[in-house]
């Protein structure tokens, strides 16, 4: 299970990825500066530095979340909060917006972007503050919404997400960028800072109506404006604007689990990949994926063992108790209980960029052994699951996964052997 997610990862290694999409600097009469933001932000950064002749001239600016950084030589790479945006990242993101209002026309802006851009690329419009941004910003974590309704909200309290760096620069723009959304959809990748955006502040609002969330009022005031026509939109699909943008998914979850399937196939392994877009309530889930589980267990003509289950995609968590841990241990636990001890069934799950929520793990293992093993630790699986506390339920077990910072995110790695 451990080498398949090493496969998955490896496969959206921005140092194998990057230099294929670079730009013909034959093309280029002006300079070229770079953007980045993203917990891959500072991988891809190191990839074009490594690839970019050393005669021609190469500067930017790159925010990676803390723990994520690279030594660099020709870019600057700042470290910022993550998933809730604070000082650096604001800070940061005001010397970006800067620097790009300078180039022109014979200039080339190059970005960088992957999964976390939108809180590290952090720059509160008018009138809203930082605090009322992280206010927001954990609200928004906390209440189970999709990540493409949190960025709906985003790119409408920023100045610089939703395509708002794009309409900043006066030079043609090339966006390179690693998904970490089901989909793929730019627009939300990093809450698509260079793409046209197809939501509106109505949208937003509604967002916060439909999950009750206790906005601070300035953010309230901000929406409402919005709606009422006293704020200017965000850049919108067929804008001019985009006329002279140019921006490419280089690495997604598809690739990824591409490459687990190839190499589970060649130890052997009859491998269904169940999709790279899987969303839906951790738990919930589990439930689903445990059904599934037991039919191929009880009828094994459906999928013959040695058999593996793959499957992409982002659950979310709405966090009702006081514990710790993120989406994909959450989806482990509920998986654990619903096995309820069934035997030759292993489980991974992890968040290919190592980290699982806020903590330092990227996931965990379940095996036949684990609910047995917790019951003589004394650990009640279910009292774990309705406080919210995954990540202290596997770490009482031995069974977390900690990799470290992977430098990429394509999203969360599910892969289930049946034997």
């Amino acid at each position: 299970m451990l080498d398949s997610f090493h496969a998955a990862i490896k496969a959206a290694d921005p140092a194998q990825i990057v230099s294929r999409f670079l730009p013909d600097l034959a093309d280029i009469s002006g300079h070229v500066f770079v953007v980045g933001a993203g917990k891959a932000s500072a991988a891809m950064a190191l990839a074009v530095e490594k690839n970019w002749p050393e005669d021609k001239a190469l500067n930017g600016i790159v925010i990676t979340r803390y723990g994520c950084g690279l030594s660099t030589h020709r870019l600057e790479i700042f470290e910022a909060g993550h998933p809730v945006p604070d000082e650096k990242s604001v800070y940061t993101t005001q010397r970006i917006l800067e620097q790009v209002k300078q180039l022109t026309e014979n200039d080339l802006l190059l970005c960088l972007f992957s999964g976390g851009g939108s809180s590290l690329l952090s720059l509160p419009s008018d009138g809203i503050s930082l605090a009322d941004l992280q206010t927001m910003t954990r609200q928004l974590l906390q209440c189970g919404a999709k990540i493409q309704e949190i960025n709906t909200v985003r790119k409408h309290l920023s100045r610089i997400l939703g395509g708002q760096l794009a309409a900043a620069s006066h030079a043609p723009v090339l966006t390179l960028m690693i998904s970490d959304v089901t989909g793929d959809d730019p627009t939300h990748i990093a809450s698509g800072p260079c793409t046209p955006d197809p939501t509106y502040f109505s949208d937003a609002l509604e967002i916060l109506k439909r999950y009750q969330l206790n906005a601070p009022q300035n953010i309230r005031n901000k929406l409402i404006a919005g709606v009422q026509g006293q704020v200017r939109e965000t850049p919108k699909p067929g804008s001019s604007i985009f006329k002279h943008v140019k921006n490419y998914v280089i690495a997604s979850a598809h690739l990824s689990l591409t490459a687990a399937k190839k190499y589970l196939q060649d130890n052997l392994f009859n491998v269904l990949v169940l999709g790279d877009t899987v969303t839906g309530e951790a738990r919930e889930v589990a439930k689903v994926y445990a059904a599934l589980i037991k039919e191929i267990r009880h009828y094994p003509d459906l999928l013959k063992p040695p058999a593996a289950l793959l499957s992409g995609g982002e659950t979310t968590v709405t966090v009702k108790g006081q514990g710790r841990g993120g989406r994909n241990t959450e989806f482990l636990l509920a998986l654990l209980i619903e096995l309820n001890g069934l035997s030759d069934v292993y489980a991974l799950a992890c968040d290919t960029d190592g980290i699982d929520g806020s903590e330092e793990n990227a996931g965990a293992i379940i095996t036949p052994s684990s609910l047995s093993r917790a019951q003589k630790k004394g650990l009640q699986a279910d009292e774990f699951l309705t406080n919210n506390d995954a990540y202290s339920f596997f770490e009482q077990l031995g069974d977390l996964v900690v990799t470290g910072p992977t430098y990429t995110n394509v999203n969360d790695y599910r892969v289930i052997l049946i034997v």
